[in-house]
Parts: C-alpha cells; structure tokens; sequence
C-alpha cells in the first residue's frame, strides 16, 4: 500500500521564470539579450552542479556569490549575488496545489525530494506549497543528490515509511527515475508535453496508485 508520494521540485512543483528577462534592466543596453540568456544559463547549469555545496546560510551565501561571478564575468558588468538572487524567481505549476490537496485527501505523506541548496523549504513555501507538503528534503541537506539513493532516506523517515511503500515523482529519467529505482521506491516520470512517461499532469499521480 502506497503511504507517501515524494515530489521532485524544479519542473515538477515549480518552474522557473527566465533570469534573464528580470535582470533585463539591471544590464547595459550594449549587452545583447542572446548574451544576456547565455550568461545565466552558464550560471544555472553551475548551480546545477554545485547546489549541495549550499548546505547553510554562509556556505549558500559563498555558492550564490560564485555563480553571481560568473554572469558577471561572462557579461563584463558585475551583478551582485542579491541581483542575482532577486532575479531568479519561481511559481508552482497550475497542478500543483490541486493535486497536492487530492493527495492530502487520501492522508498521504507527501515531502519534496530535490537537488537544491538548503533554501528548498522557503522556496516553496514562497510559492504556495509549503502548508501541503509534511517536508522538504533538499540534496544540499541531505549530503547527497539524485540519482544518489541516499537522498531518499531522510524522506522516509520523514515520511516513516519504507521503500515499497513510497512512489517518487519526477521530470528526469537519469535523476528522479534511476535513483528513486535504486532505493527501492516506484518512479513516476512526468512529462508536461505528453509525448513520454507515466503522466503528463500531477493530477493523474492518484491514478497510478489505485492499484496499490
């Protein structure tokens, strides 16, 4: 019997707005938007790499001012890290909330399991999630990130379940899929597009548990 559905978070709760667009005025007009998008880009594939390192205020502090650096050095004009900060903003998906509510309904534990830095909790709380979820569980905390099976075991106690009685939501195959599979709990790939995976909405995440 399934008893938690834990939820990736980028491109499965919430998404991100462009950088870019709201750094936009902050940037000398002789900066091109192509120029612009390539920065931060570089700059998200980064923090996609070292998001871990962010396990406490002064470590997320020095992680935030390196990627700041790299927009700065890429674009010749210094951003600050709270320019940067102020400019990476997110919203939760419009199935989001409904789907976590319908997941409430059936007192399932729910918890987000993600490779971010330890800000992962004001993240979604800021976007509307936090009072539906029983916790969040950020790779930076954990010490390990997808398709680490180790970040799954602070969600279970959390969740205090086991393995066979979880199911792990997420948008990447090489992640969410092959590291919720390696600790024993069944994935559920989401593909928005509908052109691949198990469902393409949050709201279909009840369907695949019927039979459980």
């Amino acid at each position: 019997m399934v008893r938690a559905v834990f939820l990736d978070a980028l491109g499965t709760l919430v998404e991100l707005e462009p950088p870019w667009l709201s750094l936009r005025d902050r940037v000398p007009a002789g900066v091109s938007d192509e120029r612009l998008e390539e920065a931060l880009r570089a700059e998200m594939a980064y923090y996609r790499d070292h998001a871990q390192e962010g396990r406490d205020e002064a470590s997320l502090a020095e992680l935030r001012r390196r990627c700041a650096a790299i927009v700065s050095e890429r674009l010749a004009f210094e951003v600050t890290a709270d320019e940067l900060v102020a400019a990476i903003r997110f919203d939760a998906y419009p199935d989001a909330v409904p789907a976590l509510r319908e997941l409430r309904e059936r007192r399932l534990r729910l918890v987000a399991v993600s490779n971010w830095d330890c800000s992962l909790p004001q993240v979604l709380e800021r976007c509307g999630l936090g009072e539906l979820l029983d916790g969040a569980v950020s790779s930076a905390v954990a010490g390990a990130r997808k398709p680490d099976p180790a970040i799954f075991e602070p969600a279970l106690e959390l969740a205090e379940c086991g393995p066979d009685e979880a199911v792990h939501v997420g948008d990447t195959a090489d992640e969410d899929v092959e590291g919720a599979r390696a600790a024993g709990i069944r994935p559920l790939l989401i593909d928005r597009d509908g052109s691949g995976g198990d469902i393409s909405s949050l709201r279909e995440i009840g369907e695949h548990l019927s039979d459980d």
